[in-house]
C-alpha cells in the first residue's frame, strides 16, 4: 500500500513562504527546524523546506522558484469570501474567482516563489458530490 502524505516546496525564503501559506490556509505551521515547516490541514500536508535541505536529498535535486507544472489546490467553503479576505495580500493573481467548466469556482494566484495556488469551491451538483460537499 502507498499513502500520499505531503507535497514539499523548496524555497530560498522559508519565512516568507510559510507566512504566505499560514495566511492563505489559516493554519499555523509546525516548525521541525529553522529549515523545515509543515502546514497540516485535515486531508493533506504542505511541507516547506529551505534550500539548505537540498543536499540531504542530493546536491541539485531541487531548485527553488522553478515550478511551472504543479498547482497546489485548496478546497474552501466560499472562494468568493476568500477572495475578499485575501485580495489585498495576493501579489500575483492569475484568475479572479471564475466558474470552471468542471463545476468548481476557482481563484488562482501565485505564491511568493511563483508556484500556482488554486483555492476552489465546488458549485455544481456533480462537483459537490465528487468532493463530498453537501448540496
Amino acid at each position: 500500500m502507498t499513502t500520499f502524505i505531503s507535497t514539499r516546496i523548496i524555497t530560498d525564503d522559508i519565512e516568507t513562504l510559510v507566512t504566505f501559506y499560514e495566511h492563505v490556509t489559516g493554519v499555523r505551521a509546525n516548525w521541525g527546524t529553522e529549515d523545515f515547516a509543515e502546514i497540516r490541514t485535515g486531508t493533506a500536508t504542505l511541507a516547506i523546506g529551505s534550500r539548505r535541505t537540498v543536499p540531504l536529498f542530493g546536491e541539485g535535486s531541487a531548485e527553488p522558484a522553478h515550478n511551472r507544472t504543479a498547482i497546489l489546490e485548496f478546497l474552501v467553503d466560499d472562494v468568493d469570501g476568500e477572495w475578499t479576505r485575501l485580495r489585498d495580500g495576493l501579489d500575483d493573481v492569475v484568475t479572479e474567482p471564475t466558474t470552471m467548466p468542471w463545476g468548481n469556482r476557482a481563484l488562482l494566484s501565485r505564491d511568493p516563489d511563483g508556484n500556482l495556488v488554486n483555492l476552489f469551491t465546488p458549485v455544481t451538483p456533480a462537483a459537490r458530490e465528487k468532493f463530498g460537499v453537501a448540496l
